[in-house]
């Protein structure tokens, strides 16, 4: 590394020769700029002003930054879609650093650019002012540990970094040699030759063969899924369907769209119109469920595109799997959208199941820059944008609970660690990490077998407010940071009790693919159950989207559903449900108070706001019902629906006495099927079938099936 403590001018000058040395490369590099945060700013701007930079980007609190344009870090995904040859990070002000925006905003430089981040010189020493995200009632954010920081700073200073001091100078590390150049694509559209083939596997997408395409950020995917899609409106295809977590996360491919086909319009920022009204149209994860399921998309000859497939449930891709005869998921490999691996690990399943001759082409030569790129190399190594999955061990392990400032010095460990709940998780940041080691309330517990983690359990501590606040948040007059059980509940149900009592949430919870099914999370959760209820919690509770067989591992493990939101998540087209386990006098009380009141308002909700909930979870839910065995009144209705011509709809109640009292029977899987059918029908009006006497049919069928298995 070549030292360079002469003035400021030189090392400027210095610094934009290197950069042009990083284009011969086609590489990218961060600088490492710390000291007085006024005297740092003057020597970004000196940067700023030294060259032409292509899109220079300044990110940071705009009452600080010298130049324009200037963009919060809050702000960063605004951003996706551009290019900067220069990017300034300005994490020592009043925004601190922003873990996301960062892996968000280095894949937007491009070749010979440089990303400077800039820090005090204590970086690492205190919790910065972005701490205050997830500092927690009643923890304020300069109260926090700052272990993350130190790691940063600790990391920071390796040498594949150039250190830019404000006061000991410049420190270039000597570049290797040239990066092996791109082999180019014979396709004018596209860069090299990875996203060619991606781009033919597209536009030839057969019928119950899905592609998946895997890549790490900066190769050209999502361009390739626009290149595609303009071939596909050329050769005729009407109508063509995206999804994504974000529209704004597609702003390459409606780019590349529309530069190919420079006669459509488009018309808003999720639709693309050509001339002769073929269309793309971009829908979000939950409304495109609900158009799924009303049967107003997929179908013969219907396309769909699903971009960062890995933060989207499986459940749900499997849903639009068997929709869509011709589909197509990408997703990035590593990344603050969700992990690309965890995302094959869990679908691969459903694929082979339903769809057993899909394809996968996997993108490694990046677009923007070359490999080997020295940026891309250290923002994966500060974010553990690589995490490795650990190693399967068989055998019981031992418990180990973790102690944060441990594990910070514990890379190996963190990286394992982390990376088990990124492959377990659909939605997983950079900035998880961060809570991890610094959140206040946080719990780890792991099983751990020759140092290999098995299976991993984070928690937070919730609750506990005093009485005067909790009547403040109940009454919606107050809402403190964090505590998002406790504080949903009591929102919702006006519960003080669910404020002051004292509760631990299950935050992640993730086990080895090679090790499901072993019990090793029914045995974390038992362990750290123990663990609260000698600590004086009255509560345990956990909250995820209202999936049948994640929602069934609680109820097995004898947690009781207490909410259900009415609305799908945007991202996910999920229900939100809660559960909770009490574990003393005290939330015995609370919890048959939240359990009575989620049962009264249920069969409401089914009939409106929550007619689209899947059956498979809405039977799942019918034990929460208040509910007595089938009177001989009813049973006479049930039977003559079933065996005669009684008309189903006056017997509603009936055959919902029947949906609930069979909750409770063992069923074969035709039955189940039926059980769900019926429930669907009874309380959400769903009909079997599309015309009305074939759904009566069906309907008194069902009714027999369930019969069949009456205990």
């Amino acid at each position: 590394m070549t030292s360079l403590s002469t003035t400021r001018p030189r090392q400027v000058h210095a610094l934009a020769c290197h950069a042009a040395r990083l284009q011969r490369r086609r590489w990218r590099q961060l600088v490492w700029l710390f000291g007085p945060p006024n005297e740092c700013r003057q020597q970004a701007l000196q940067l700023w002003q030294a060259a032409p930079w292509q899109s220079p980007l300044w990110v940071g609190d705009v009452q600080e930054a010298p130049v324009t344009p200037c963009v919060t870090a809050r702000k960063a995904r605004t951003r996706l879609g551009a290019e900067h040859q220069l990017m300034v990070i300005d994490a020592s002000g009043a925004q601190g650093l922003d873990p996301d925006a960062l892996g968000a905003l280095a894949g937007t430089v491009t070749a010979g650019g440089l990303c400077v981040v800039i820090t005090p010189a204590c970086f690492g020493r205190h919790p910065d002012p972005d701490y205050a995200r997830f500092a927690d009632h009643p923890w304020h954010w300069e109260s926090l540990t700052a272990h993350y920081l130190a790691r940063m700073a600790r990391l920071l200073s390796s040498p594949g970094i150039i250190h830019w001091s404000a006061d000991s100078g410049l420190k270039l590390p000597k570049l290797s040699a040239s990066a092996q150049r791109i082999a180019y694509a014979d396709d004018a559209d596209c860069l090299t030759l990875d996203q060619a083939r991606a781009v033919a596997g597209l536009v030839g997408l057969k019928r119950r063969r899905p592609l998946v395409i895997t890549a790490d950020r900066g190769r050209g995917k999502s361009a390739a899924l626009g290149i595609a899609c303009a071939r596909l409106l050329t050769k005729g295809v009407a109508q063509i369907v995206v999804t994504a977590p974000r529209l704004s996360s597609l702003e390459s491919f409606f780019a590349r769209l529309a530069a190919l086909c420079p006669d459509g319009l488009r018309e808003a920022p999720g639709r693309f119109v050509m001339p002769g009204g073929a269309a793309v149209d971009f829908l979000p994860p939950d409304l495109l469920t609900e158009s799924v399921n009303d049967q107003r998309r997929g179908g013969d000859g219907s396309y769909l595109l699903v971009d960062e497939a890995a933060a989207i449930p499986a459940a749900l891709l499997g849903q639009w799997l068997a929709a869509f005869p011709r589909i197509a998921f990408a997703t990035t490999v590593h990344g603050y959208e969700g992990s690309g691996r965890g995302f094959a690990l869990r679908f691969r399943e459903v694929l082979n199941h339903q769809a057993p001759q899909w394809r996968a082409i996997e993108l490694t030569e990046p677009v923007r820059w070359s490999s080997s790129d020295p940026l891309e190399a250290a923002i994966q190594q500060l974010l553990l944008l690589k995490a490795p999955l650990p190693q399967a061990k068989q055998g019981e392990g031992s418990s180990v609970l973790l102690v944060q400032a441990e594990l910070a010095q514990q890379e190996p460990r963190l990286e394992k660690l982390f990376g088990l709940l990124v492959q377990s998780h659909y939605r997983t940041t950079p900035s998880d990490v961060r809570q991890l080691l610094d959140g206040p309330g946080t719990g780890l517990r792991i099983i751990t077998h020759d140092d290999e983690p098995q299976a991993v359990l984070v928690t937070r501590e919730e609750g506990g407010f005093a009485a005067e606040l909790a009547e403040q948040v109940a009454r919606g007059e107050r809402r403190p940071q964090g505590h998002l059980l406790a504080q949903s509940l009591a929102a919702h149900s006006g519960s003080r009790e669910a404020l002051t009592a004292r509760w631990r949430r299950v935050s992640r919870i993730a086990t080895h693919p090679e090790r499901r099914r072993e019990g090793l999370a029914g045995r974390l959760l038992k362990e750290d159950t123990a663990d609260a209820a000698q600590q004086g919690v009255a509560l345990y509770g956990a909250t995820f989207g209202a999936e049948a067989s994640l929602l069934r591992f609680w109820l097995a493990l004898g947690f009781v559903p207490v909410r259900l939101g009415v609305t799908r998540e945007t991202a996910t087209g999920e229900y939100a449900v809660m559960v909770a386990k009490a574990l003393n006098a005290e939330g015995e009380a609370v919890l048959k108070a939240l359990r009575d009141q989620f049962a009264s308002s249920l069969p409401s909700l089914l009939a409106f706001e929550l007619a689209a909930l899947p059956a498979a979870v809405l039977v799942l839910l019918l034990p929460s019902f208040q509910s007595e065995p089938l009177n001989q009144v009813d049973r006479q209705a049930v039977d003559d629906v079933a065996y005669a011509y009684r008309d189903p709809a006056l017997a509603r109640a009936a055959l919902q006495s029947l949906a609930r009292e069979a909750s409770r029977w063992s069923l074969d899987e035709q039955a189940s099927l039926a059980h769900q059918q019926l429930a669907a029908w009874a309380f959400q009006n769903q009909p079997l079938a599309k015309a009305h006497g074939e759904a009566i049919s069906r309907l008194r069928q069902a009714v027999q099936r369930i019969l069949s298995q009456e205990e």
